[in-house]
C-alpha cells in the first residue's frame, strides 16, 4: 500500500481526470515551486473509474485557483490549515486568465510587444470560449 503523508497546510487537489495532473503541474509552475508537491495519478475511483490527486503543502495564497478553473473546473480544491480540511472551494470558469494560453493572431499586439501580458476574457461560458483581449482573436480550449 502506497502512504503519503499529510500536509500541515497548503491544498489537496482531488478529482482531476486520469493523467491530467502534469498538465496542472506545468500550469502552476510547480517546477519552480519552493514547497513539497506530491502527485498521485491514476488512482482507482468509485465516481471516476481513475484519477489524479495533487498536494501542495505551500501557503494559502501560494497557488493561482483561476488558473486550476481553467484547466477543469470540476477539480476539487480542499484547503488544509493546521492538518484538517477547512474549506473546500469549487471553482468556476475564471472571467480573465492572464498569460495561460497565447493568442494565435500573428496581427496582435502581444505577438509584437515582448513582455506583454497574453490576457484572455470568456465571452461564452457554455461553450468555454475565450477572446484576446486587445484583438478579440478566439480561442476555445480543445476537448472542453
Amino acid at each position: 500500500m502506497l502512504n503519503i503523508s499529510g500536509i500541515h497546510e497548503g491544498y489537496v487537489l482531488d478529482h482531476i481526470k486520469a493523467g491530467q495532473a502534469m498538465e496542472i503541474y506545468h500550469h502552476l509552475h510547480l517546477e519552480d515551486f519552493e514547497g513539497t508537491v506530491a502527485m498521485i495519478m491514476n488512482v482507482e475511483s468509485s465516481k471516476m473509474g481513475r484519477k489524479d490527486i495533487i498536494k501542495l503543502e505551500c501557503s494559502l495564497d501560494a497557488i493561482d485557483l483561476d488558473i486550476l478553473g481553467y484547466v477543469d473546473h470540476s477539480i476539487t480544491v480542499n484547503v488544509i490549515h493546521k492538518d484538517k480540511i477547512v474549506d473546500k472551494k469549487e471553482l468556476r470558469l475564471p472571467k480573465k486568465i492572464t498569460n495561460v494560453i497565447k493568442c494565435k493572431n500573428p496581427r496582435c499586439i502581444t505577438s509584437i510587444e515582448q513582455g506583454l501580458d497574453q490576457v484572455f476574457v470568456l465571452c461564452d461560458e457554455k461553450e468555454k470560449l475565450y477572446r484576446c483581449q486587445y484583438c478579440e482573436e478566439k480561442y476555445s480550449p480543445k476537448g472542453k
